[in-house]
């Protein structure tokens, strides 16, 4: 996001009661406070202000971490967030919005520990990025790195999970010129990190570089193919995925790693290795609408892995490609590749979540309206319970556990590659 240079020059006025009825015209204009009351004018934002407005973010973000580690909220001491008072601080809805949260977080929690993951301890720092400010209203741009250290429930749990989320917040300035934070919204396509509690919104696939944009709903149900003498027969090239259970744990249904001479270790290295460091070979398709970078990520896992590319259309989903310059539909858009995965043959759908393996990929429809929202992939598995790594929001080593616990109305389609 731009940032624009703001004055540091602060104009005060005082408001009187009408007297003529151009003051009245005046007063009517401005913010409905108690007549007579003094009002600073368009607060500006110094370096002090933007340090404070840091901290708290750091403490929103640090409490809902905390809510996830060790016992219930009766065994912590009070949220970080009641130490701010004054110059900014917390709105009053802002603050009952952050006690549900923290509630919901607890609940999760619990809901964890029965299916046997506990974390023993959190880390959140939180960064400040580009600050605006127009009038009276400041928005701030934060990045919010977490790490959880998994308690060794299992004993061959992966050692920490992760993730960094970009959240937008919005500070309205009081009659005062005291700052208090009305507002968090995701700045990312998704909000998909553990210590968030808003169901993610759908959002369409991303455009494909240097082709026109052709969205999942305007895609053709059937495409011509050619046989081998030359006739030309029409099939779908747009399966439907049988849905995944969800019950722990998953029928047996062990991963032959040898029989396709894939190198699943290949693809989980990548996938760990530009969880957050993005490869600049390919394009990112995070922010601005370009509908997230999920799928992008995973194809190029797949790829190092030895997915070899099918050349042909972009919007052909019996083709698969990707690099710097050109990607089809089916390498960076969610719906897409499972037409690809399916048509193709290089996936079978597994009956339930947790007979992923290392390689397999997952995918969600959080709103159940049958088009595909998300797409991850396993890069380790213990006792039973693969771990999922993924971008949008950028996270290593999340287990299906929490991702089920924080989305449980979800549908889920697992794929063995």
């Amino acid at each position: 996001m731009k940032s624009r240079r703001i004055s540091r020059t602060r104009r005060r006025a005082t408001i009187f009661g009408a007297a003529t009825a151009s003051v009245i015209a005046g007063v009517a204009m401005l913010p409905n406070w108690s007549a007579g009351a003094a009002v600073t004018d368009d607060p500006t934002v110094d370096a002090k202000t933007k340090a404070t407005f840091q901290r708290l973010a750091d403490a929103v973000f640090t409490d809902r971490t905390d809510a996830l580690v060790g016992g219930g909220r009766k065994d912590r001491n009070k949220p970080r967030t009641d130490g701010f008072s004054g110059d900014v601080r917390l709105s009053s809805g802002t603050a009952r919005s952050q006690d549900a949260a923290l509630s919901k977080l607890d609940r999760r929690r619990g809901e964890l520990a029965k299916l046997g993951e506990k974390y023993s301890k959190g880390s959140t720092t939180v960064t400040l990025g580009a600050t605006n400010v127009k009038g009276r209203k400041a928005k701030a741009v934060v990045t919010e790195t977490t790490t959880l250290t998994y308690q060794k429930v299992r004993g061959s749990e992966p050692g920490t999970t992760g993730f960094q989320a970009r959240h937008e917040l919005t500070f309205t300035a009081d009659r005062r010129g005291d700052w208090q934070l009305t507002g968090i919204t995701p700045a990312d396509e998704d909000n998909l990190a553990v210590n968030q509690t808003a169901t993610p919104e759908s959002v369409p696939a991303p455009t494909p570089s240097a082709v026109p944009s052709a969205s999942a709903s305007a895609a053709p149900s059937a495409a011509p193919s050619a046989s081998a003498s030359g006739s030309v027969k029409v099939s779908t090239t747009t399966p439907a995925a049988p849905k995944a259970a969800t019950a722990f744990p998953g029928p047996a249904n062990p991963k032959d790693f040898t029989a396709s001479g894939l190198d699943y270790k290949a693809m989980a290295d990548y996938a760990k290795r530009y969880w957050s460091d993005y490869n600049p070979a390919y394009p990112n398709f995070n922010g601005a609408g370009a509908g997230g970078d999920c799928t992008n990520f995973v194809s190029q896992a797949l790829k190092e892995g030895g997915w070899k590319h099918v050349p042909g259309y972009v919007y052909d989903y019996t083709r698969w490609f990707g690099n710097a310059e050109i990607q089809s539909h089916s390498f960076i858009g969610v719906n897409e590749w499972s037409w690809f995965a399916q048509n193709s043959k290089r996936t079978t759908s597994l009956a339930n979540v947790y007979q992923m393996d290392v390689g397999d990929v997952l995918q969600v429809d959080f709103d159940k309206d049958g088009s595909k929202d998300h797409t991850m992939i396993v890069t380790s598995r213990s006792k039973g319970v693969p771990y999922l790594t993924y971008h949008s929001t950028n996270t290593y080593s999340r287990s299906v556990s929490s991702i089920i616990a924080s989305y449980p109305n979800a549908s889920y389609y697992a794929y063995r590659t």
